[in-house]
């Protein structure tokens, strides 16, 4: 019986219009901006690829890496 007597709640609030997204047109300054920082990117990117001498088939043998060890050889 409790459920008889419970007050109700309130309205809610109407809804604000969502804000205009921006356009987007891209300047050639901006695009120029953006391939320098890709550019940028990939030159500081280190990885796997940078350090495993290997490819599609296998391991490269042939590449060489310029190190010397200790042993000298």
């Amino acid at each position: 019986m409790g459920s008889i007597f419970s007050p109700k709640p309130p309205a809610l609030p109407p809804v604000a219009p969502a804000p205009e997204p921006p356009s987007a047109e891209v300047t050639p300054e901006e695009k120029e901006d953006i391939a320098k920082e890709q550019a940028a990117i990939q030159r500081k990117r280190r990885g796997r690829k940078s350090t495993i001498l290997t490819g599609p088939l296998g391991i490269q043998e042939d590449d060489e890496t310029k190190l010397q060890t200790l042993l000298g050889k």
